[in-house]
């Protein structure tokens, strides 16, 4: 295992296409529901408790070596917003592009052929996990570091947010993704004897329904 991998891997600046979405803040700021610091770091604590648990139990699932038909129908599952479900494919078909170039795998080649629309962002980010000798944990930290840098990113952006302010609520998070991480490895653990419904199945309604009405704005900053 290399540990330098994690850091390429969860790099904001890995070509993965997650630099064009906000994780539904863009929606978020419009209805006023994200202001300031404050409401931004209630926003990403709800993310990290919801999708980010999610997105972390299956990339560990995943990296464990579920099976990738069923992790990804059990992904759509927990995916009730048809636009986050093409969001989700689309980041998962750019996904397995860079981890290709990156770290060369013949489990990925099998699912690109097998989703050639795109498998859920969360199951190719474990199989990219496991293609670059990562842990289960590893691939957990990763989901749930994306689930709530996207939006603090695209919040400096949207608000004008002073970029110290964003990170210091990265910082106050971090006890927080330690323990769902933790989470989100055991419950994927047990998806090994118990199947994949014992994985979490955290819903976000507002998500859901601010991603659905963002996907029918004429103009916005970032794709979802």
């Amino acid at each position: 295992m290399s540990r330098a991998a994690l850091l390429v891997l969860a790099d904001g600046r890995f070509p993965a296409g997650g630099h064009a979405h906000s994780g539904g803040a863009e929606a978020a700021v419009k209805a006023g529901r994200i202001t300031d610091a404050a409401t931004l770091e209630h926003f990403c604590r709800g993310r990290l408790h919801t999708t980010g648990l999610v997105a972390a139990a299956l990339a560990a699932a995943a990296v464990l070596g579920l099976a990738v038909d069923e992790l990804d129908a059990a992904a759509d599952a927990r995916t009730p917003s048809p636009a986050l479900r093409t969001t989700a494919r689309r980041l998962g078909r750019q996904l397995v592009r860079a981890a290709h170039a990156t770290w060369p795998s013949t489990e990925l080649d099998a699912l690109a052929r097998e989703f050639p629309k795109g498998a859920h962002q969360p199951v190719v980010l474990g199989l990219t996990a496991r293609a670059a000798g990562l842990e289960p944990l590893d691939a957990a930290y990763c989901a749930l570091y994306e689930s709530v840098s996207g939006p603090a990113t695209a919040t400096v952006r949207l608000l004008s947010l002073d970029p110290f302010d964003a990170t210091g609520v990265l910082a106050r998070l971090a006890p927080e993704l330690d323990r769902v991480a933790d989470r989100a490895v055991e419950s994927a653990r047990r998806a090994l004897t118990e199947g994949v419904d014992v994985l979490p199945a955290a819903s976000a309604p507002l998500l859901e329904i601010g991603a659905q009405a963002h996907a029918a704005w004429p103009v916005r900053l970032f794709a979802s």
